[in-house]
């Protein structure tokens, strides 16, 4: 799979992202991990992508996988943030 780069749409995507997040009194930061997901093959297409907006926690797909359920409306609201931004 091809990498998931940080292309000026993908910057972009972030950069409103994170303004959500402050917006919340979140903080909002970026990383990269060295795995893949469908999210590198939508870039890599030109599509504005992000990856890692899902629920916080440990063990990302082990069997002790557990979630931090405290983060789970304010992740949403991000995404639902996102998806009216750009809707409109």
């Amino acid at each position: 799979r091809p990498p998931l780069e940080p292309t000026p749409g993908n910057m972009k995507l972030f950069d409103c992202a994170r303004e959500i997040a402050g917006e919340l009194d979140r903080e909002l930061t970026g990383g990269a991990t060295g795995g893949t997901s469908d999210g590198n093959l939508t870039s890599a297409l030109g599509v504005p992508t992000l990856d890692g907006l899902g629920a916080l926690g440990i063990g990302a797909h082990q069997v002790d996988e557990r979630v931090e359920i405290s983060s789970l409306p304010w992740r949403a609201a991000i995404v639902a943030g996102l998806i009216e931004r750009i809707e409109n």
